[in-house]
Order: C-alpha cells, then structure tokens, then sequence
C-alpha cells in the first residue's frame, strides 16, 4: 500500500498533470505527498550567456523563488483535496541523484514524475531524468505523459 509520494516537478505543463494526478491518487489512499523542485546550479553554457559573478547568485535567488512559490501552490492545492504534502526545493546538477536520494530519505513508496518523452538524439544531448530515475531506483515509479 502506498503511505508516501515523492513527487517531483519541474514546472512545465506535464509537471502539473503528473502533480495533480499524484493528489487524486493520494487521497483515496490516504497517502502523503511531498512536491519536490530541483534548481540546478547556474551555467554559462547552459543559459549561453556570459554573465558576472552577481548574476550568478541573482539567478539562484530568483529560481528559489518561483520555485518555492510553484511548490507552494502544489502545497495548497494538495490540502484543499485533503493530502498532507511537504516540499522541498534543492540544488543540484544531477537531477535523478537528488530525487532519490530525498525519496530514499523520506522512506517513501513511490516517485511520481513526469517524462517529457524526448527521443533519439535530443535524448542523447539532453539525456532524461525520468529515464535515469528508472535505472537507478527500486522504488515504483509511476511516470505520466
């Protein structure tokens, strides 16, 4: 039975779906969720821009923020439905490292997450976190697309 969902996002549509999927599918089960965001860390060749230092942790500043404020909106809409939900916003720049290890951490049962579908060789240059989610875990994943 499934007690704890990690569920993370990353802002997109596709995010959303899977978030509020996750909240219909906690509440008949009397699961808890926790919404987790992960900013990665400011790059240069990343954002293709060569920026001072000051950007740097200006960038940081301002993804923190909306990501706070998107996990918050996760938060309310998960109470309005009656699920108790945490959340969590980390940095890193390997993405998947991050979700298990906080789903590890938070003994949960389940990822939940979306995949963007990517294939061939945007998979290749972008690579998928989903994908590299499922190869590293023993935890269930359920991925929505």
């Amino acid at each position: 039975m499934v007690k704890h969902m990690l569920v993370a996002v990353d802002g997109s549509a596709l995010s959303d779906t899977a978030y509020r999927k996750a909240i219909e599918l906690a509440r008949p089960l009397k699961a808890s969720i926790t919404a987790m965001q992960v900013v990665a860390h400011y790059d240069v060749m990343r954002l293709q821009t060569a920026l001072l230092q000051d950007t740097r942790a200006r960038y940081m500043e301002e993804a923190y923020r909306q990501a706070e404020e998107y996990l918050a909106s996760i938060a309310n809409e998960a109470a309005a439905a009656g699920v108790t939900c945490d959340t969590v916003c980390l940095t890193g720049d390997h993405i998947f490292q991050a979700i298990l290890d906080e789903a590890e951490a938070r003994k949960c049962d389940l990822i939940v997450m979306a995949s963007h579908g990517r294939r061939g060789l945007q998979a290749l240059l972008i690579g998928s976190e989903t994908q590299r989610v499922l190869t590293h875990t023993k935890i269930p994943v359920l991925v929505y697309r």
